[in-house]
């Protein structure tokens, strides 16, 4: 008969291991999207937070300090994830409007779908704070400029407007999140966010160019 057994004391062979720095920040992360999609973004607090990843405050404290530098960790790590993919993309598409306006259609509405319901949460709570405000509106100038890098080879003489820009991002966010909500497919939201790039660059183009001529949705419908 065991020592343990005879004091009746658990035995525990294998000793919780201490984790990095790094992997506490990913794990304190992992709980952080848990529980905006378990409990929604009201609920995500530096308090409830330990609770959940099963440390104390000041752990979580010593990662994130606010509850906006939580946020603006979460947002951070969705738009890096969002712009590796559409990079990734990019790289690999083809030299024409319709490669283009896919990748950017499709990259879009997939990383807020693989996110899952909590992304609008969180972008909604950034809206609270001007500090958090304005980290979005840098990350969403990064994006509509690398759209309209990605898009200036096909409007000719033309230019993109800043407005059809930031109207394009306007309908990415919408499509993307009633997609995200069930109330429109996947497939509906990156074919009609396609066909609002196409017709942005068509009208950048200022020769009148239709929307058709530029179009090519082959393959589109079933990404």
């Amino acid at each position: 008969m065991s020592s343990a057994e005879i004091t009746g004391q658990p035995t525990d062979p294998q000793p919780r291991r201490r984790l990095s720095r790094q992997d506490r920040h990913r794990q304190l992360l992992d709980v952080a999207w848990q529980i905006v999609r378990d409990e929604g973004t009201e609920a995500l607090t530096l308090g409830r937070l330990s609770e959940r990843a099963g440390v104390t405050k000041p752990v979580v404290y010593d990662h994130f300090e606010t509850r906006p530098g939580l946020l603006a960790a979460l947002y951070r790590e969705f738009d890096a994830r969002q712009t590796a993919v559409m990079d990734a993309a990019l790289a690999a598409s083809q030299p024409s409007l319709a490669d283009r306006a896919t990748v950017i259609a499709t990259s879009y509405v997939d990383c807020v779908l693989l996110q899952g319901r909590e992304i609008p949460g969180v972008i909604a709570a950034l809206a609270g704070s001007p500090e958090l405000e304005r980290i979005k509106r840098e990350y969403e100038a990064a994006f509509i400029e690398k759209c309209r890098i990605a898009l200036s080879p096909f409007t000719g003489a033309g230019t993109i407007a800043a407005a059809g820009l930031w109207a394009m991002l306007g309908a990415a966010e919408a499509l993307s999140y009633a997609a995200a909500s069930g109330d429109i497919t996947a497939v509906e939201a990156k074919n009609e966010l396609f066909e609002t790039i196409v017709a942005m660059v068509a009208r950048s183009m200022g020769g009148g160019t239709h929307p058709d001529q530029l179009r090519n949705t082959a393959g589109l419908a079933s990404r």
